[in-house]
Parts: structure tokens; C-alpha cells; sequence
């Protein structure tokens, strides 16, 4: 059934961004899983950390699908309690995430631990990039189409999990090519990095009842690309 003055076209756009926010948050259950447990397997403290933020975007991505749903059903896009909350925890998860993989790369650096082997950071960073590309080109599409900040925020966030793949994929095929451990724990820390900034914007986001703009300066480039 379409909703009250939208057009099929419009109802199909919708339709759209709800299901571009499903995937994402059934492939970062999925990324979440594996990565998680071949990075315990293999001693890669860069792809479990990986694997780690991969459940905290999906809290996230509950949020912004659910405030799709809303969006088709009443036009606003400031965020009610469920998804302030969703931020909140969001924000939450990141920040304890940084500190837990700081302290882990930091004891990894000094005991000069070294990953079995950094291979499936490899496949698993370069299928993520595939997919994130697409999911931020297909978000891109919609949001435009749909004059929705929103949605171009969300789409903004996940060119976040795009640089983290990049960062798992160079930290993998570093250790890969060099054997030297210290590469795994530097990519650790740089993951660390990204995850604190998340954190913080997801509390500035939830305190300005806003999904607009938070994502750092990749908000600021999907801004100046509609323009």
C-alpha cells in the first residue's frame, strides 16, 4: 500500500533505501562473524578489531533503517528516542572499542606478537570495499532522488567502512608481503583512530537530534557532490 501523497515512483525509492539499509545490516552481521572469528583464529588483532566495529554499525544501521520506515510514513527526518538511543549506544560501542583496541595493538607492539597469517584480512577487506562501494553508490542514488539528508548521511557513514576496509586491507598485505608484526598492531591503531571518531559524532549527532552532517568530513564531501 502506498502512504498518503506519495507517488509509486516515490514509494519504490523508499522501498529502496529501506532495503539498501537491511543489507547493511545483514552484511555487517555476516562481516562481523567471520572476521571475528579468523581474526582470533590467525592472531590479527587489526581484523578482529575490524570484524568488532562491524557489530557497532549494525546498532547503527538498525537505526537508520528504522528512521527510513519513519521518514516514509510521517516525512521527518530528526531522529525520535529509538534512534537517539541507537546512537547513543552507538556511540557507546565505538568508544569502548577504541580503548580496548589501543590497549590490545599496544601489548601486541611491546610483546612484538606477530599474526599467523594476514590472509583473510586480504579477502575480507577487498569483498567489503566491493560491497561498500556499491551500497554507498546505490544510497548516493536514492538520496538524491529523494532530496533526503538523511539518507546521504547514512550513505556518508558508509564510506567510513570503506576506509576501515582500506586500512584492513593495507595492514594485511603489508604484513603479508613483509612479515613484520608491527604492521598488524600500526593498522590496529588506525582502526582505533576512526572508531573513536565515529563515537564522538555519534554522541554530537544524537545531542543535535540530527543524522546530518556528523560523519566527519565524508558528510562534507557527499554535501559538496549534490551540489
Amino acid at each position: 500500500m502506498i502512504p498518503p501523497g506519495f507517488t509509486q515512483e516515490k514509494n519504490k525509492l523508499y522501498t529502496l533505501a529501506s532495503a539498501l539499509a537491511f543489507i547493511t545490516i545483514a552484511y555487517n552481521i555476516v562481516e562481523g562473524v567471520i572476521s571475528v572469528f579468523f581474526g582470533l583464529e590467525d592472531g590479527s588483532t587489526a581484523l578482529f578489531g575490524f570484524g568488532v566495529d562491524s557489530f557497532v554499525e549494525v546498532i547503527s544501521g538498525i537505526g537508520i533503517w528504522h528512521l527510513v520506515q519513519r521518514i516514509r510514513n510521517s516525512g521527518s527526518e530528526n531522529p525520535d528516542r529509538f534512534e537517539q538511543t541507537a546512537l547513543k549506544i552507538t556511540g557507546m560501542g565505538f568508544y569502548m572499542l577504541t580503548v580496548g583496541l589501543a590497549f590490545t595493538a599496544a601489548i601486541d607492539l611491546y610483546r612484538g606478537h606477530k599474526p599467523e597469517t594476514t590472509v583473510w584480512g586480504v579477502v575480507i577487506s577487498v569483498i567489503s570495499i566491493a560491497t561498500m562501494w556499491l551500497l554507498i553508490h546505490y544510497k548516493v542514488k536514492v538520496g538524491k532522488q529523494l532530496n533526503s539528508e538523511a539518507i546521504l548521511s547514512d550513505a556518508a557513514c558508509t564510506r567510513v567502512c570503506l576506509e576501515l576496509s582500506i586500512v584492513l586491507l593495507i595492514a594485511s598485505m603489508g604484513y603479508e608481503l613483509t612479515h613484520i608484526g608491527g604492521i598488524d598492531s600500526v593498522g590496529t591503531f588506525v582502526i582505533a583512530g576512526i572508531c573513536f571518531r565515529e563515537g564522538k559524532e555519534a554522541f554530537e549527532k544524537a545531542r543535535a537530534k540530527s543524522f546530518v552532517c556528523a560523519c566527519s568530513g565524508s558528510c562534507r564531501t557527499g554535501a559538496a557532490e549534490r551540489k
